[in-house]
């Protein structure tokens, strides 16, 4: 009998698990599959707890709604009349410059001005800036021969003042890294591309609005899930079957035994014939070490940052003082620990009683400096303190959780798309092994539910397990890459 294990019950593992599973009672085919997680609790990152009438979100708190693969999901599982989009029309985000919160003008798309006159008007940015955003209309068509950081693509269109308001701190609240190291071509694609055919981002922009038409607005930015993020790892753990659900088990070692795979954990191994590693880009390098040592290097270099995630209710008095809007971007520039904060109950009203507020603040840090570590009453306190001088918030909150992430965010670095070449390459000599998770093509939950998926799928084809419902394997999203997803 055939039998795959994947490694890593977030996401993406319970994605892959999800496809098998399918597979299994649709073709009544002879294999198993065991989901192995060091956790007692599945979803890795995503967490939902419920506190008096609030709803927190440990991990994600939503997804971008216009990629599909998650919300294919949730429909699939039968969560599809428990979706709901963002409150659109209250979504401002600000930024802090000097102490004070400014406005994103109107008409930006990410750090792309769509409309001149907000942006010429808004105090956001210098003359000098707004000067160079006219200008750049007027650029030229430009093919890179080679990856460059994002700071300094932006800067060569906006200028420096761009870089340090928008695209550090847009990115930042993303990827937990610095504009100057994120790569363009694996972080913003799009960006390249519009440069490269259009010269000018601000009328490539403009002309990708105008052919959308009213499709461009017809959706809300985020989706999530009326009872949290949660509920989508719950349904999909309810419809796998128990036997192979393995929580609890950490896996120690990883190795090829019989045209297979040999893994060990707790003083005991098993075989099977293909796996997927669907934990961070760091675990599976240190688990195929003794397997491929170049392979396991390239995928301990991709490189890591933590996150913490602070969450504070309040009463009906601090509501009234919140200003309206999504929350606010802290630029690198200002100094301050928070880099983000997002205004929970306006972004879902849902997540906090009606006359009740509910912030979400957001640190982070290089995976290296652990010793900088500190408790959790100390983070509360540091943030309580920035909000003070940020909102001047003085009230005691109703309560406090925290909420911490180690190594969880993967830095798209510059040379990133090189070294997944490397990586896919490496990998097609490692017969059987498939790759999934968020530190390859896209960090977000519909791109972890289609790299699970993918992988999936990839790893019954390999087994020569497609029968005759070929359909029922299909991965809930759109495949592009042939190993590593």
């Amino acid at each position: 009998m055939k039998r795959i294990a994947i490694v890593g019950g977030g996401i993406a593992g319970l994605s892959a698990a999800f496809v098998l599973e399918k597979c299994r009672r649709v073709e009544g085919e002879a294999f198993e599959y065991v989901v192995f997680e060091s956790h007692a609790q599945f979803g890795g990152v995503i967490r939902t707890d419920q506190l008096d009438g609030y709803q927190l979100e440990g991990g994600p708190d939503s997804f971008l709604t216009e990629k599909p693969w998650a919300s294919d999901l949730c429909r699939e599982l039968g969560l599809g009349d428990r979706l709901i989009g963002s409150n659109d029309s209250e979504r401002k985000t600000y930024i802090l410059v000097n102490g004070k919160l400014v406005e994103i003008p109107d008409g930006l798309m990410f750090m792309i001005p769509t409309e001149i006159l907000p942006t010429l008007f808004s105090p956001l940015f210098s003359i000098s800036t707004k000067i160079r955003m006219t200008r750049e209309w007027f650029h030229p068509p430009r093919h890179a021969d080679r990856d460059e950081n994002v700071a300094a693509f932006v800067e060569r269109h906006y200028g420096p003042e761009m870089v340090d308001r928008l695209a550090d701190p847009l990115l930042c609240g993303v990827y937990g890294g610095h504009a100057n190291q994120l790569s363009v071509r694996a972080v913003l694609p799009r960006f390249a591309e519009m440069e490269a055919k259009y010269g000018s981002l601000g009328r490539a922009m403009v002309r990708a609005r105008r052919e959308m038409g009213s499709k461009a607005r017809s959706y809300p930015l985020f989706t999530s899930l009326l009872n949290g993020m949660q509920q989508m790892v719950d349904s999909l753990v309810a419809r796998l079957s128990p036997g192979s659900l393995a929580p609890g088990i950490t896996i120690q070692s990883v190795d090829r035994a019989k045209g297979g795979w040999q893994i060990s954990a707790r003083g005991w191994c098993a075989r099977f014939d293909a796996i997927i590693l669907a934990v961070p880009s760091h675990v599976a390098g240190a688990l195929l070490q003794s397997v491929n040592a170049q392979l396991a290097h390239e995928l301990r270099a991709i490189r890591h940052t933590s996150s913490v995630a602070i969450h504070l209710g309040y009463g009906p008095p601090v509501r009234d003082g919140i200003p309206p809007g999504f929350g606010f971007l802290v630029p690198r520039s200002q100094g301050r620990r928070i880099v983000a904060c997002t205004f929970m109950h306006t972004k879902f009203p849902h997540r906090a009683p009606a006359d009740r507020a509910l912030l979400r603040c957001f640190t982070t840090r290089p995976a290296d400096r652990a010793a900088e570590e500190i408790s959790d009453e100390q983070m509360v306190k540091m943030v309580r303190h920035e909000l003070r001088e940020i909102l001047g918030l003085t009230r005691e909150p109703l309560f406090s959780r925290v909420y911490r992430w180690d190594r969880a965010m993967p830095q798209y670095e510059v040379g990133h798309l090189e070294r997944l070449g490397r990586i896919e390459e490496l990998g097609s000599r490692t017969s059987g092994l498939f790759l999934a998770g968020n530190a390859y093509r896209g960090i977000g939950v519909p791109d972890c539910v289609r790299s699970g998926s993918e992988a999936a799928t990839s790893a019954l084809n390999f087994l020569g397990i497609t029968g005759t419902q070929a359909s029922a394997c299909e991965p809930v999203g759109r495949p592009h890459a042939p190993r590593l997803y």
